[in-house]
């Protein structure tokens, strides 16, 4: 029986039943984790306002907004009480007299320590405990990004971008694999509003799974009734999101700036406030209120959802839900330090998240 549940775990992580060569719902999910605080504590919300390192995530376009001096971002949260870790680094440099702006950017989700069970039970049918061994499974992403201003004046600016995205997975020394896609993106600015839109793996990105028994571990396999894989390959449709977003006049100290996305995916119906079978829209929203832009305070929902309604099994009536969001930010000299404490679940069932990140402009300082 354990070894079922171990050869389940490693069919969910990596195979998920698909059929070879065909679109999975949810493939490389851990890409639209997203990246740094500010915009976990927005929702989500940020195809459109998005301006330091961690647009090479959101919106390359955005990158244009890094003027003089290189830029770093971090990030670290974990989820479901340490069993998950993500972490995220972001470094992009402006070059061609701030026209210009490159990045690369780095994600990891990893789950560590998983019991490897396939011989836990001996031959003779007694249980050896001493058998178990751990392994981790692990995504990373690559992004390497490339923005240009294309109209830079006061009322009116103009941006695009576009990353070239390398994805490599691994299950222990079981499977990995390698992929490769695209995205694109845009932004445009006319006085207080702001425009973005961002195209992800716009030339379907594929993963190529292959996989590695040895002798002993196809024997196991076998005889408790497992399928063995040789080679499989999953395709991530296309995603596109876009945006707009407000700036309110409050005074030359306070500003106070409202985003609303719409994430569109075209993988098939899914669970979000518009579905049907040919593309499913999920609505974001964000709010950042600043001071003097050195402290900020942010607000955001996203992921509605519907689910059952508490005590209301018996009738499984259903009413939507949503992800609330809330983080703060401050900024000293050329640090930025930003939190944010998000809902991994759904009101019915928490899971909150503590997210830091962190943002450093490798300026002089005076």
């Amino acid at each position: 029986m354990k070894c079922k549940l171990f050869a389940a775990l490693l069919a969910g992580v990596f195979w998920g039943g698909s059929v070879d060569g065909q679109f999975r719902k949810y493939s490389n999910e851990f890409l639209n984790i997203g990246a740094g605080a500010r915009g976990l504590a927005m929702g989500g919300a940020q195809v459109a306002s998005v301006k330091d390192g961690t647009a090479g995530y959101w919106n390359p376009a955005g990158l244009v907004g890094i003027q003089d001096f290189p830029s770093v971002n971090v990030m670290h949260a974990e989820y479901f009480a340490g069993i998950g870790k993500y972490d995220y680094l972001g470094v992009a440099v402006p070059i061609s007299e701030n026209r210009r702006v490159v990045g690369l950017s780095v994600l990891r989700f990893a789950v560590d320590d998983i019991p490897n069970t396939l011989f836990l039970v001996e031959p003779d049918g007694s249980v050896n405990y001493n058998n178990i061994r751990t392994f981790s499974s692990a995504d990373y992403g690559f992004l390497l990004s490339y923005a240009q201003k294309v109209k830079d004046e006061e009322d009116q600016k103009l941006s695009f971008g576009g990353n070239v995205k390398v994805i490599h997975r691994n299950v222990g020394t079981f499977a990995s694999a390698w992929g490769f896609g695209l995205d694109a993106g845009m932004q445009y600015q006319s006085n207080r509003w702001k425009f973005g839109l961002a195209a992800r793996d716009i030339t379907t990105t594929f993963n190529a799974w292959s996989f590695t028994f040895d002798e002993r571990e196809k024997e196991v396999l076998y005889l408790t009734n497992n399928d063995i894989p040789v080679k499989s390959t999953e395709l991530t449709a296309p995603r596109l999101i876009a945006g707009a977003a407000y700036a309110f006049p409050l005074g030359e100290k306070f500003n106070l700036e409202a985003e609303a996305n719409l994430d569109l995916t075209f993988d098939g119906q899914r669970n979000t406030l518009i579905s049907n079978k040919t593309v499913s829209v999920d609505p974001r929203l964000g709010l950042e209120a600043s001071f003097q832009n050195a402290l900020f305070f942010r607000a955001g929902i996203s992921n509605f959802q519907k689910a059952l309604s508490d005590g209301d099994t018996l009738n499984q009536k259903k009413v939507w839900i949503y992800q609330p969001s809330v983080g703060v930010g401050f900024r000293i000299k050329n640090v930025v330090i930003d939190y944010a404490f998000t809902n991994l679940a759904n009101q019915s069932n928490p899971l909150y998240t503590h997210i830091f990140s962190l943002r450093l402009d490798l300026k002089k300082n005076d």
